[in-house]
């Protein structure tokens, strides 16, 4: 720290030195030729400096010239970097310097403000390299194509509220053109994980991503997909063949025990309780799945309407498990790899019924027989 303080000390008594020649010469030309010399090696100042700021930093500029202009390694690999939301350009460029993307933070500040890129860095996630000199760097920053995004899927959104997410997100894809895909990914040569699927729904893997800005439509959504292959193992699909069960009807179950369970630890005995009823010939009785079925509740601001009144269990639809036997069509959300296990190796237990507790855990108290269901009831 000291040395780079010497070294910005120094720089700044040539700097005066070099200016003091110049007008105690009278010479407008010298100035004009400093002016020149920075225009040819770093483009134009920005036209929010004024005059002698322009010529203020042409002159660091052609201090520095050295630092900004030729790469720490030529032969350097490309690396991760971050710029965090609101980081502070003097963070920012203590951070390249320290990681040996750039040799000196001060002089790519200078040429951040001569430039007029102070401003403009954008926050997400780079891949740099010390081959590229200062300048370079400085512009890659400005790149938000360059710049890779976090874009989260929380377990149990269904496709809608993925498309919600998009735009705040920072990824170029519109919400409508993300929804037409999902729903009908055979036009959009996106291949499906399981042939009898209409959608994406159920098949988009929750997690956190990466995602590069301008990544299009299509690998956004055949990442996604990809990445729930990988978790359907062959040993989790041999799993749903002993419960006599097709992939798509165990993603359908998952994703009804992934919006019914709030507590993770209780999916495996959610999922014994419905395949307990579809062996037994009853209706599952879901209400995610009536929540499905009716949308968006623009009074409640959800897409998961709670409580449901009498006439909205008995909505007409495929994926109302109130009305129709065995399951929906299709699934209802995206789960979790835990809630697609519980389906795969579900608790062995008696029950057919579940009810909310009366403490607000989010826990269920499970039952055998209906009376017994009715006993759960709170007061």
């Amino acid at each position: 720290m000291a040395g780079s303080k010497s070294r910005i000390s120094r720089n700044v008594i040539i700097l005066f030195l070099l200016m003091g020649c110049i007008l105690i010469s009278g010479s407008a030309w010298g100035l004009s030729l400093l002016k020149n010399h920075a225009d040819k090696d770093f483009g134009p100042a920005s036209a929010s400096l004024s005059l002698f700021n322009q010529y203020y930093y042409a002159a660091r500029l052609y201090l520095n010239k050295t630092a900004l202009l030729e790469p720490v390694n030529p032969q350097g690999q490309p690396q991760p970097f971050k710029v965090g939301s609101g980081e502070p350009v003097n963070v920012i460029a203590l951070n390249l310097e320290n990681a040996g993307l750039i040799p000196d933070a001060a002089a790519f500040r200078l040429y951040l403000i001569y430039a007029g890129l102070d401003t403009g860095i954008k926050a997400g996630n780079y891949e740099l390299s010390p081959a590229l000199n200062a300048v370079e760097i400085a512009h890659n920053l400005q790149n938000s194509a360059l710049s890779v995004v976090p874009f989260n899927i929380l377990a149990g959104w269904r496709l809608e509220e993925i498309s919600a997410a998009l735009p705040t997100s920072g990824l170029q894809i519109q919400p409508d053109d993300f929804l037409s895909a999902a729903r009908d990914p055979g036009n959009f040569g996106i291949q499906l994980p399981v042939h009898s699927a209409k959608s994406l729904e159920g098949f988009l893997y929750p997690d956190s991503y990466q995602f590069k800005r301008d990544i299009s439509l299509q690998d956004f959504l055949s990442s996604m997909v990809g990445h729930f292959n990988n978790q359907l193992t062959p040993e989790l699909r041999q799993a749903y063949q002993r419960e006599k069960l097709s992939v798509l009807q165990a993603v359908t179950l998952a994703s009804i025990v992934q919006r019914e369970a709030m507590v993770e630890s209780e999916q495996p005995f959610i999922a014994s309780v419905f395949l307990n009823r579809l062996a037994a010939g009853m209706k599952l009785e879901s209400d995610p799945t009536v929540q499905y079925a009716i949308g968006y509740n623009a009074e409640k601001n959800t897409w998961w309407t709670n409580p449901l009144s009498s006439a909205q269990l008995g909505i007409k639809s495929p994926y109302n498990t109130y009305v129709i036997s065995g399951l929906p069509p299709g699934p209802i959300c995206n789960p979790s790899l835990s809630a697609l296990q519980a389906v795969a190796y579900p608790a062995k237990t008696p029950y057919y019924y579940f009810r909310a507790t009366c403490d607000g855990s989010g826990k269920h108290n499970f039952s055998q027989t209906f009376s017994e269901q009715l006993q759960n009831a709170c007061p």
